[in-house]
């Protein structure tokens, strides 16, 4: 019962704080508010960054290898990039797929792409700078796409190299509006591909997993298309079988290209071993810098804020000093004017958590809507902001609330 008095007595006296000297307490307020705004904003926007970006992560697989000319991250130890002895490295070549299959006792898929841009079309409907994916059969168990469309290729139909195709989401809404584009043929530089399925849309992802606006065919036919022996950023993706882990697939990998390449022992290694475990392992270290300076901007915000509530409550300190020691003089004991300060405080910090929680929640709206990235504000970071400043509230009102529960009774009730 002593708490909940103290608690709708502190409430009581912070409206009334709040009413009575608005201007004063809005910008005793708008610090704290700044600052919750800096803080939670700032961990708002990476959550969704890392969700968003751990979510394309897992699409790679976490037992997947991708063989490339290129490294996606300087060599352990090092921090240049360089790419000038990545620059003359041969690209992988369909051909290693088969040795890596029949070599490999650790791979469970092992599937050969690249990538160009065409225009294709069906009828007068058309659709410019399409990306055109050839692959060997694997790709789709690899990648877990879903087809709720038509049929995935099969194996044959990849080995084989036939005109047969698949479509992203985006690209069968576009060149077919209204209509299924399953069993209809569409025209790539020429060629005509017959569209067996159609990949469920999976929105924009920063690894180029997403089949949205892409076209699926096999490679045999689209080495048709270009000069295979360019750099098209052809990649080798070996999947581990169930329980394998990665490094122990690495590890078989590098012997088994070494030895396709025909390399001496004293030569480097003329591919890459790219894991997603690099890129984690990147992000993690990004993301705890991002978070610190999030800290740090918003600690100034906050640092001023919680002045600004001490200003509040050492002149409501004096403001209510005959109140006080007619408290003091009917009973009152020191932790309970001390207790109700501090409750004070804590309620006047937390309403400005609750409006810069209220501007981010509003933010979160606003660029969800406008642009194409879920912004969301988690329970975790609510009750983050709502412990800061629940903390700052204590903090600030510690001195006014020591400062009023030390009061002498008699010269409290007649003070001027």
């Amino acid at each position: 019962m002593l708490i909940l008095r103290l608690i709708l007595e502190s409430f009581r006296f912070a409206y009334k704080s709040l009413v009575v000297n608005q201007l004063r307490t809005f910008l005793s307020l708008l610090g704290i508010t700044i600052g919750i705004f800096c803080i939670i904003s700032v961990f708002t926007i990476i959550d969704s960054l890392e969700k968003t970006i751990r979510e394309s992560i897992s699409k790679l697989g976490s037992n997947v290898i991708y063989i490339q000319k290129f490294a996606w991250a300087p060599p352990e130890g090092e921090t240049e990039y360089p790419w000038w002895k990545y620059l003359n490295r041969p690209v992988p070549k369909y051909s290693e797929t088969q040795e890596i299959l029949r070599r490999s006792s650790l791979a469970q898929y092992v599937v050969y792409n690249f990538g160009f841009n065409r225009t294709i079309q069906n009828g007068t409907n058309k659709a410019e700078n399409v990306t055109i994916l050839g692959c060997s059969a694997g790709l789709i168990e690899t990648w877990s796409l879903k087809i709720p469309y038509g049929r995935p290729m099969t194996e044959e139909e990849f080995n084989s190299g036939s005109n047969f195709g698949m479509l992203g989401a985006s690209i069968a809404e576009q060149l077919f509006p209204g209509i299924s584009a399953v069993g209809k043929t569409i025209k790539v530089q020429g060629f005509s591909v017959y569209i067996v399925g159609v990949f469920e849309k999976m929105g924009d992802d920063i690894f180029g997993t997403s089949m949205d606006n892409r076209v699926l065919i096999p490679a045999k036919f689209a080495a048709r298309m270009v000069d295979p022996r360019m750099d098209l950023g052809q990649s080798i993706i070996v999947k581990g079988k169930a329980d394998i882990p990665a490094a122990r697939l690495s590890e078989e990998l590098e012997g088994v290209m070494r030895s396709i390449r025909r390399l001496k022992p004293a030569e480097e290694n003329d591919f890459a071993l790219n894991e997603v475990s690099l890129i984690s392992g990147q992000l993690d270290s990004l993301f705890k810098i991002i978070n610190i300076a999030g800290w740090i901007i918003g600690g100034f915000a906050i640092l001023v804020g919680g002045f600004g509530i001490a200003n509040i409550m050492f002149v409501s300190v004096k403001e209510r000093t005959k109140i006080i020691g007619l408290q003091k003089a009917l009973g009152a004991k020191k932790r309970f004017i001390l207790m109700e300060f501090l409750f004070e405080a804590t309620v006047l910090s937390l309403i400005g958590g609750a409006i810069g929680l209220l501007i981010i929640y509003g933010g979160t709206i606003i660029v969800s809507k406008t642009f194409d990235f879920n912004l969301a504000l988690s329970i975790g970071n609510i009750m983050t902001g709502l412990i800061i400043s629940i903390v700052i509230g204590l903090i600030a009102g510690l001195v006014p609330a020591r400062t009023a529960a030390r009061l002498d009774p008699v010269t409290a009730m007649n003070a001027v």
